[in-house]
């Protein structure tokens, strides 16, 4: 019988579940993809259902189960936290502790419960810190057999960064900073301030950060207020932030806004307002003291370890332009950082620990890793499809064959036309990576401003990833080795660029964002870089024959790739969803499988709504 490790995390945001059969990771998925609850914090149901079916367990199979953190200790922190704040805090406190009495704090009960819709449970139940969650997600699916490893996010129980150092199948913690003083939390803190949903638009912040002007007084100017007012940050990237000018801590929310107010001199910017020059500059400071405040852990870390190798996860690692810039340092020789970063991922990483850790089995690392290309979520069959078409009454043309399904697309590619693309097994993590994905045409100088407005309906200034063929990445990009999870940012080739024009930096944010950057403008940010996705023919190979055929006919290795999906929605989990979402946007066709939907060919739809209303964007 085999070995079977279920792995869970929820209750926060991005709730998931992971299933390990015998050491080897099987199937993974966020629950928001079952639900379509974006950052769904449920117990994640639907995914753990889909896992065990995709494993072929029943829970009476499982050896063990194992939960992502803690939570008597998370519950101390909180404890303590308020005694230590009081008399401030009151109303959180109010508002928090009874839930948690209720509910959180009996998590065995709770899971047990939880978990009887699946059958009795008789296995162990396994709690991991929080951080070891993390730890173990970035170390033991990496290629490596030994690695420095750094997690960083808001708070676990009480840890909010460490540094251990992974050897064999054990990890050693050796450096941990403690709550209230945070990267994560102080970022997130700037999130909130600049107008964007703590919890999921830090990338957004991050996406922002290149419009600020990089010369200008002001970034200097709000770059030495946070360094002298909010945070002490220290040569081993320890840091401690000034309390008095945060809320998260007992309140209700990040900042004290009139004391920020008063060091920058601007109020929290309301959300969906215009955005303008000062909050740009402000993301840009923020942004360039979280890279140095990463860095400097970065240092310790290699001083600590003595590896040569880095592995990375919790939410702060997702910041890949920090990630890129740590990578050109070189002071690691290589870098794995896990694709599921945030709490999705301590699922994996809490089996993980629990297989290697607790049950002390022997670990043999992978080339390139043991993440299966983050391609761990459910697939459907051209019989699902089929249904789906005649539910909707939607025609479609069958093209059974890679290689005239991919001359086809690839063609509509090239004539600037916008694809969803639908193939596989769905993607763990944030990023789709070509089995989710929107696709455009990278050379298009239209593209990024089609795909933000008609397609994705969200902030005109936001990025698009591209994908690259693997063996072309010397080609398009400053980067020497591959970058399959979308993780990197990285500058784009100097003979690729179009020179500035004359005050650049101090244009209108949209005049800016439509200068053409390059011979790749969709997928060439402000300041000429882009967080790239590598595909290989061996872990992908049905995206890299699109793309490989888009070559043949552009020359060009290259093109835009997004998450399918629109703002303030998951990205799609089933033909229904697919094909909904590409019923309520202006995508030109839709590929499932060997199925493709063509737009004009659709019939009239009564799920067509206005997208304004529909997503939140009023």
């Amino acid at each position: 019988m085999p070995e079977a490790i279920l792995g869970i995390s929820a209750y926060y945001h991005d709730s998931a579940a992971a299933l390990l059969v015998d050491g080897r990771l099987v199937a993974a998925a966020h629950e928001e993809r079952f639900t379509r609850r974006k950052h769904d914090p449920s117990f994640p149901t639907h995914a753990v259902r889909y896992v065990l079916d995709e494993g072929g367990l029943r829970l009476d199979d499982l050896t063990a189960i194992a939960f992502y953190d803690k939570p008597y200790v998370k519950f101390e922190r909180l404890l303590e936290t308020y005694h230590a704040f009081a008399p401030r805090g009151l109303k959180s406190f109010l508002s928090a502790i009874p839930v948690w009495i209720r509910e959180k704090l009996f998590m065995k009960r709770l899971l047990r419960e939880e978990l009887e819709a699946f059958g009795k449970l008789r296995v162990p139940v396994f709690f991991p810190e929080h951080h070891l969650s993390h730890a173990a997600s970035a170390f033991y699916p990496s290629p490596f057999e030994e690695a420095a490893i750094l997690t960083i996010d808001g708070v676990g129980e009480w840890a909010t960064s460490t540094i251990g150092h992974g050897t064999g199948n054990q990890i050693k913690k050796l450096r941990e900073l403690d709550f209230p003083h945070s990267v994560g939390l102080l970022y997130s803190a700037f999130t909130y301030y600049t107008g964007f949903r703590v919890n999921s638009g830090e990338y957004k912040l991050m996406g922002l950060a290149p419009y600020g002007n990089p010369g200008s007084e002001r970034v200097k100017e709000y770059e030495r207020i946070i360094r002298e007012h909010l945070v002490d940050i220290r040569d081993d990237g320890s840091l401690i932030l000034n309390m008095r000018y945060f809320e998260y801590a007992t309140g209700l929310r990040m900042t004290h806004d009139r004391r920020w107010t008063e060091l920058f001199g601007i109020p929290p910017r309301e959300p969906e307002s215009k955005l303008t020059q000062a909050y740009m500059d402000m993301a840009l400071a923020i942004q360039r003291v979280t890279e140095d405040i990463m860095m400097h852990m970065a240092h310790t870390a290699a001083e600590l370890t003595g590896s040569r190798n880095l592995v990375m996860a919790g939410g702060v690692a997702l910041n890949s332009v920090a990630n890129g810039k740590i990578l050109a340092e070189g002071i690691f020789d290589d870098m794995w950082i896990q694709p599921a970063a945030g709490d999705a991922g301590g699922a994996v990483g809490a089996a993980l620990a629990a297989w290697h850790i607790h049950s002390g089995h022997p670990r043999i690392p992978e080339k390139p890793d043991s993440m299966m290309g983050a391609q761990l979520g459910p697939e459907y069959t051209a019989r699902q499809i089929e249904n789906t078409a005649a539910k909707y009454g939607a025609p479609y043309h069958k093209h059974p064959g890679w290689e005239e399904m991919d001359t086809l697309v690839a063609g509509h590619l090239a004539d600037g036309k916008v694809i969803g693309w639908f193939q596989g097994r769905m993607e763990f993590g944030p990023r789709a990576l070509g089995n989710r994905s929107i696709l455009g045409d990278a050379r298009n100088p239209e593209m990024q401003k089609k795909m933000n407005l008609k397609i994705k309906y969200r902030e005109g200034f936001r990025p698009f990833a591209p994908t690259v063929l693997e063996e072309d990445i010397p080609e398009y990009f400053e980067l020497d080795r591959p970058s399959p999870y979308m993780l990197l940012v990285v500058p784009v080739k100097e003979e690729r660029r179009k020179p500035e024009p004359p005050g650049y930096h101090e244009r209108e944010l949209y005049d800016r964002l439509y200068h053409l950057r390059s011979d790749v403008p969709a997928i060439t940010h402000i300041d000429y870089s882009a967080r790239l996705q590598s595909v290989s023919r061996h872990t992908n190979p049905r995206y890299w024959s699109l793309i490989n055929r888009f070559k043949d006919l552009t020359g060009y290795g290259i093109i835009v790739n997004t998450s399918f999906n629109v703002r303030g929605e998951p990205i799609v989990c089933t033909p229904d969803d697919a094909y909904r979402c590409f019923m309520r946007t202006e995508m030109d066709y839709l590929v499932m499988e060997d199925c493709i939907f063509d737009k004009k060919e659709q019939p009239e739809w009564a799920g067509r709504k206005d997208p304004t209303v529909e997503f939140g964007l009023d």
